[in-house]
């Protein structure tokens, strides 16, 4: 059995690479994949506290998150083609107007 910390560390790794992507990189779907990376990193702290505790409510929470940011994706991907039609790039310091 593979105990707990490992997975909080692979977590934590995962979270630390969805941050620094989110701060360093300037195309909006780098940053947009990195905050699905942090949101996956935050659902497995979710599931193996779930599972440690015996507690289904871990899980449940996990499939909410994962709803919303099936939602989320849908919605920011619409977003981000939009963007790309009216501004031909997808560099965050060339968008950070929301003037045409």
């Amino acid at each position: 059995m593979v105990p707990i910390s490992y997975y909080l560390v692979l977590s934590a790794i995962l979270f630390s690479i969805g941050v620094g992507a989110f701060l360093i990189k300037r195309n909006i779907i780098t940053v947009f994949m990195s905050i699905e990376l942090m949101l996956n990193a935050v659902n497995l702290t979710f599931v193996a506290f779930a599972h440690q505790w015996r507690h289904v409510s871990g899980q449940i929470f996990v499939f909410f998150v994962m709803v919303v940011a099936a939602a989320e994706a849908a919605v920011g991907l619409a977003i981000i083609i939009a963007i790309f039609r009216t501004r031909n790039t997808l560099n965050v310091d060339q968008v950070d107007l929301m003037k045409l």
